[in-house]
C-alpha cells in the first residue's frame, strides 16, 4: 500500500516546528549558561592591594594604598565566626577585621564605610559605618587573633548583633542592619610587611561561665519585667499609657572587684527616651524601660 503523499505545506509547518524546538533548546542551553556565571561571580573573593596564598593574606602595596580583601561567602546561622592571626604586624600595624557588604569598595579600610564594622588592631578601636572609630578594645600585635561573628538570634530578626574578640575572649559587641545580601568577613591592611591567617571556619571557644555576661543569654537575668531579651537586646514590650507601664530587667548578678562596670548602646530611644540604668539593692544592675522604649543593646 502506497503511503499517503504529504501536501509541501504539511512538511514546511513540520520543518518550522523542528527549527523552534531548536532555538529553543539553544536558548535554554545559553540561560543555564549565565546563571551559572552570575553564581559563579556572586561567589568570588575580591581583594585589592592584597596578595593570597590559601589562607595568608599579605599587603601587597605601596603603603598610600588601602589594601582589602572580602571572603566569597557570607556568614551564616551555622558558619556565624571567624578569626584571623596575625602572623607580622608590619610597620604600622593597620589591620582591621571585620564584616562588609558584599560590593563593598575594595578602596577603603573595613569599618569605614556605612554598613560595615572593624576591629582596628593598630589602635583597639572599633569603626562602625565611619572614619573615625571609638575606644573599644587593647592593640593587636604579631601573634594575636581577631575574632569576629554574628549572634545565631540575628538571623531570624534581621538585626546583626556583631561580637569581637581577642585571643579567644570576647572584647565587645554592637549592632548593625543586616544587609540583604549578609555580612561577608574582610581584612584590611594599609602597611608594609602586614601578613595575616585567615581562618573562616574557626570555632569560638567557651568562656568562663563565672563571668556575668550580660551580653549572650536570657538567664543571666535574674529578673524581667515587659523587657523581651533577644541575644544583646532588651526590648520594652509594656503599654506605655501611664508612669506605672515600667519594664525591669535586673541582672542576676552583683557587681564585683572582678566585673565592675558595665554599659549599653541605646539603639531606639523611643518616642520619648524613658531610659535609665544604675545599680539596684545590693549593687544589682538593673535597666529601667518606661514608655515605649525601643531595643537597647547591652
Amino acid at each position: 500500500m502506497r503511503r499517503p503523499r504529504r501536501s509541501p505545506e504539511f512538511v514546511l509547518m513540520n520543518k518550522m516546528d523542528d527549527l523552534n524546538l531548536h532555538y529553543r533548546f539553544l536558548n535554554w542551553r545559553r540561560r543555564i549558561r549565565e546563571i551559572r556565571e552570575v553564581r559563579a561571580f556572586r561567589y568570588q573573593e575580591r581583594f585589592k592591594h592584597i596578595l593570597v596564598d590559601g589562607d595568608t593574606l599579605s599587603y601587597h602595596g605601596n603603603s598610600g594604598e588601602v589594601g582589602c580583601y572580602v571572603a566569597s561567602r557570607p556568614l551564616t546561622k551555622d558558619s556565624n565566626y571567624f578569626e584571623v592571626s596575625i602572623v607580622d604586624s608590619g610597620v604600622r600595624g593597620t589591620i582591621a577585621v571585620g564584616l562588609v557588604p558584599q560590593y563593598y569598595s575594595l578602596d577603603h579600610q573595613p569599618g569605614w564605610l556605612p554598613d560595615s564594622v572593624a576591629y582596628h588592631a593598630d589602635d583597639g578601636k572599633l569603626y562602625n559605618g565611619r572614619a573615625k572609630g571609638r575606644q573599644f578594645g587593647s592593640k593587636c600585635n604579631s601573634g594575636d587573633r581577631i575574632g569576629c561573628g554574628i549572634e545565631p538570634v540575628s538571623f531570624d530578626v534581621q538585626t546583626a548583633q556583631i561580637f569581637f574578640t581577642k585571643n579567644g575572649k570576647r572584647v565587645g559587641s554592637t549592632i548593625m542592619p543586616m544587609s540583604p545580601d549578609g555580612l561577608f568577613p574582610a581584612v584590611g591592611m594599609h602597611s608594609l610587611g602586614e601578613e595575616v591567617r585567615l581562618h573562616l571556619n574557626a570555632e569560638l571557644g567557651r568562656e568562663d561561665d563565672s563571668v556575668m555576661m550580660v551580653d549572650s543569654y536570657e538567664d543571666e537575668w535574674g529578673r524581667l519585667h515587659d523587657v523581651r531579651v533577644c541575644g544583646t537586646l532588651l526590648e520594652y514590650l509594656g503599654k506605655g499609657k501611664s508612669i506605672v507601664d515600667v519594664g525591669l530587667a535586673q541582672a542576676r548578678h552583683p557587681l564585683s572587684t572582678r566585673s565592675h562596670y558595665f554599659e549599653v548602646e541605646i539603639v531606639d530611644p523611643g518616642e520619648k527616651c524613658y531610659i535609665a540604668l544604675g545599680s539596684l539593692g545590693r549593687r544589682m544592675l538593673w535597666f529601667l524601660l518606661e514608655a515605649s522604649s525601643r531595643p537597647l543593646e547591652c
